[in-house]
Parts: structure tokens; C-alpha cells; sequence
């Protein structure tokens, strides 16, 4: 009966993990499809202020500096809670080979994320590490922070070149999107020639403006865009364990049965004996 009772224990126990399991599953499908619903309307933003930063420049190009920039400076975004598998390792793979190009050796690390920042202590080019968003309703709090780290580097480094690491839950990778020095990968207009933009600021004042709430916008879509990957790894990561704690759920199951069906035997065969030694031996006339 005790082996019983063991497994019955060790099925409760599995039982609980499997709900527990269960219902982090179904919170991380459920964020993944909250954030989805915000992402389309932070990409239009961020791709209405490039075509007016490229009508801009088209016709005000001398107001975009030119100046050698300061330091490199890679932002990486990783994850605050854990379960989703190798996203951080992923992020700190693709930055390898980024520091061991031109440059690199002496580029500035700023890491989002408590379990990022725990792969990365210690490195020597760590500038900070932050924590990052465990939900959608903590993003706007991490923007700020974000945004002022990013701004005490501008004033103590001077102009820096900012790279985004970070996970694209439709390119299935982690890519790279250079958001300082701003605009410099921009399309010309289509529809170039004309008269330029009629300005209230002169162009320099514009273009400032412009530069920060595009580096606002383009953080929080990028923000946005990891903390969706994020839970879509969760989701399919906790998957895989849901699926895992049902087999051996099942198998316990089969060996809880088989140990009562041996019991049972036992318990026929102690019957039958007793019936045995019990019914007297018929004497032969």
C-alpha cells in the first residue's frame, strides 16, 4: 500500500506544477495578444515621423550633422522573468561578434532585463543594466528610465551610436536596429522637389524636437516588439512543459494502476489460501 500511496503523492504534486504551469501559459498567450493590438498603431507612428524626417532633410540636408560620433553604445533587450527558454543567450550571442568588429572593443553595453543583466555580470563593457517589463503595463516606467540613462551617456559621452539588440517575434531572430545617429538610413521622399515644409521652429529647433520623440516612440515600439517575443517564447516554452508534466502524469498513472491491479492479485490469492486451509479434507470411506 505504501508504494501506492507514493505514487498517488508524487501524482498530486505533478498535478499541482501542471496547473500552475498551465495557468502561466494561458497569462502569456493572453499578454501576447494585448500587446499585438498595440504594436500596428507605435509602427505607424514611428514610420509617419521618418517620412517627415525624410521630407525634412530632403529639403533642409545641411541641418543633420556630419560630426565623427562618440562612443558605440549597444542597448540590449532582454527579460525579466525567466521561462522562455534562450532569449537571453540568443541576444548575448548576437552581440559577440558586434564587439570584436571596429570599434567594438571599446563600445558601452546597457542591458533591460533582470536575467539579462545576470548573463552579462561582470563583463567589462557593461555600462548599467535596468530592469525590464514583466508585463505591458510596466513598459511606460521603463521607458523613462530608459530614456534618462540613455540621456546621462549623451552628456557624458557626447554624441553616441545607439544599436538596439532585441527579439522580432515575426523574424523568429534577434535583429538590430540603429537608432542613433537618427535618420541615417532613410529612403529619400517620393515625392522630392517642391516647396519645403512650412516650419514654426527654425530647422535646427525642429529637428531636435523631432529627434526626441522619434528615440521616445521608436524605444516604446521596440520595447513593445521584445516584450511580445518574449511571451510568445513563454508561451511556447511552457507549452513544451505542459505537454512534459502530462506524459509523466500519465505514466504514473499506468504504474499506479498496475501496482493496484498487483495488489488485488495479492489480496485474491490471500483469500483463496485462507479459503483453502480453512475447508477441512474430505475423508475417503
Amino acid at each position: 500500500m505504501s508504494r501506492r500511496r507514493a505514487l498517488q503523492h508524487q501524482w498530486q504534486k505533478l498535478s499541482e506544477a501542471r496547473e500552475i504551469v498551465s495557468s502561466m501559459k494561458s497569462l502569456a498567450f493572453m499578454e501576447t495578444r494585448r500587446l499585438a493590438r498595440f504594436v500596428d498603431i507605435q509602427r505607424q507612428a514611428v514610420l509617419t515621423m521618418e517620412e517627415a524626417a525624410a521630407d525634412f532633410l530632403a529639403a533642409y540636408p545641411d541641418v543633420l550633422p556630419r560630426a565623427q560620433l562618440g562612443r558605440r553604445v549597444f542597448l540590449l533587450l532582454g527579460s525579466e522573468r525567466g521561462f522562455c527558454g534562450n532569449f537571453n543567450e540568443a541576444l548575448v550571442h548576437a552581440l559577440e561578434p558586434k564587439l570584436r568588429e571596429p570599434g567594438g572593443e571599446t563600445a558601452g553595453i546597457v542591458a533591460c532585463g533582470q536575467k539579462l543583466c545576470a548573463k552579462l555580470e561582470g563583463h567589462p563593457q557593461l555600462l548599467t543594466g535596468l530592469d525590464g517589463a514583466a508585463v505591458g503595463d510596466e513598459m511606460d516606467s521603463v521607458l523613462i528610465r530608459l530614456t534618462k540613462v540613455l540621456g546621462e551617456l549623451q552628456q557624458r559621452e557626447g554624441a553616441i551610436a545607439l544599436s538596439v539588440l532585441h527579439h522580432d517575434m515575426e523574424q523568429e531572430e534577434v535583429v538590430t536596429r540603429e537608432l542613433l545617429p537618427p535618420f541615417g538610413a532613410l529612403d529619400p521622399p517620393q515625392h522630392a522637389g517642391g516647396y519645403p515644409p512650412q516650419l514654426n521652429l527654425t530647422p535646427p529647433e525642429f529637428l531636435l524636437e523631432l529627434v526626441d520623440q522619434y528615440l521616445f516612440a521608436a524605444l516604446q515600439e521596440i520595447l513593445t516588439l521584445s516584450l511580445m517575443a518574449e511571451n510568445n517564447r513563454r508561451l511556447h516554452h511552457l507549452e513544451g512543459a505542459v505537454h512534459y508534466l502530462d506524459d509523466n502524469l500519465e505514466s504514473l498513472r499506468r504504474k499506479s494502476n498496475q501496482v493496484r491491479q498487483e495488489q488485488i492479485t495479492e489480496e485474491i490469492e490471500v483469500i483463496l489460501l485462507s479459503v483453502e486451509s480453512a475447508v477441512p479434507p474430505v475423508e475417503e470411506e
